[in-house]
């Protein structure tokens, strides 16, 4: 029972063994490489995975998953083969804006730009056209493994469900809510983010929840009121 903890700390940690004891460890982010990972992370903007692993699976077939491969591909070829992940070629743009930049910044060595300092990066990379914070920060932790917490609407609507956070709490509170009250380890961010996503998707979903199978069901806030309702 979560209100067992006395300190926010204690209480997340809870949540994150009760989700890691329910689903085990879920080896995120799929990518073979940190240049697979980053170029996963533009994609998945706004799109289910799946349409992500096809438009991977596309760019590994035409053999252009490599870096300088994607900066000297046409725009309109690398728009085709990412054709399934939706606006396209907004982010055929964002791809090819972000590369160059590394390409420019760092003579295009991935080891070289995630060996700076994490607030000086995220900054730079937040500044680059198309570059949102969920985006760069799932860069900079599944590829870079730098301890920042990736959130998302799925951290959102869990946390605000559980009655811990409010419903339209911003992006940056909703990290600060986790950073300043876990410790700072990639790892730790890394898995618990991934958890929360498993729980998102199959079990609180925004329409239709499963609440009866979920892990979490025993502290939710959301639950109890629809029982009450329930029962007027």
């Amino acid at each position: 029972m979560f209100t067992l903890f006395h300190s926010r700390e204690s209480l997340l940690l809870a949540i994150y063994e009760q989700l890691l004891t329910a689903f085990g460890p879920r080896h995120w982010w799929p990518g073979e490489s940190r240049l697979e990972i980053i170029v996963g992370a533009v994609l998945t903007q706004g799109v289910a995975w799946r349409n992500v692993e096809k438009a991977i699976n596309k760019l590994k077939q035409s053999g252009k998953l490599d870096f300088l491969a994607l900066l000297e591909v046409e725009d309109d070829t690398l728009a085709e083969l990412i054709h399934s992940t939706c606006y396209h070629r907004q982010k055929t743009r964002k791809l090819k804006t972000l590369l160059g930049w590394i390409q420019n910044r760092y003579a295009g060595d991935l080891n070289r730009m995630f060996n700076g300092p994490t607030a000086e990066l995220r900054r730079e990379l937040l500044n680059l056209w198309g570059m949102g914070p969920e985006t760069v920060d799932s860069i900079l932790l599944y590829a870079g493994n730098h301890s920042v917490f990736v959130v998302d609407a799925y951290t959102r609507r869990i946390f605000s469900r559980l009655g811990l956070v409010p419903e339209d709490i911003d992006y940056h509170r909703l990290q600060n809510y986790f950073q300043q009250q876990l410790p700072p380890k990639a790892e730790l961010y890394n898995e618990y983010h991934a958890l929360l996503v498993k729980l998102g998707a199959e079990f609180c979903r925004k329409q239709r929840p499963r609440c009866g199978a979920c892990p979490l069901s025993s502290e939710c806030r959301y639950l109890r009121e629809q029982e009450e309702n329930t029962r007027r």
